[in-house]
């Protein structure tokens, strides 16, 4: 897999079957390793090793609705009161982060109401804090460090 725009990280990884499998400490279990899944376990790394998240707070790949349809997140970080704080969308590195990306963040923030968004393709993150009175969200240089 290609190098990312993360601290380096160390992962467990495991081949059966000629298939590349990363272990998620979240979902506690291997999972195949897809150029997606590449980025998320980077994103949760930086997010637990880095801005020091706790792991007991953070969701990986639930389904939610959003206008009748059933989508999945990337990686929901929640804040101790059950409130979300934060939502993650990850793409692979080939994939460019574009308006329709942050469109597709949006519409599951109408449903989550997370207070900070971040969307990463592994090589590019882009962060914004929502402003809920204005209906729009301000980009921001990183999103902030986990504290109580």
């Amino acid at each position: 897999m290609q190098d990312l725009n993360f601290p380096k990280f160390s992962f467990r990884l495991k081949n059966s079957e000629n298939k590349i499998s990363i272990f998620d400490c979240i979902r506690k279990k291997f999972v195949v390793l897809q150029p997606e899944e590449w980025v998320r376990q980077h994103c949760l790394m930086y997010l637990m090793e880095v801005k020091g998240y706790p792991n007991s707070l953070i969701n990986i790949e639930k389904e939610l609705i959003v206008n009748d349809l059933k989508k999945r997140y990337d990686i929901v970080i929640f804040n101790t009161d059950g409130s979300i704080h934060l939502i993650v969308e990850c793409k692979a590195p080939s994939i460019t982060i574009n308006q329709q990306t942050f469109d597709q963040i949006a519409q599951y923030n109408q449903v989550l109401n997370a207070t900070y968004l971040m969307v990463t393709n592994g090589l590019n993150h882009y962060y914004c804090q929502m402003d809920f009175v204005n209906e729009r969200y301000d980009f921001l240089r990183d999103i902030p460090d986990y504290s109580l």
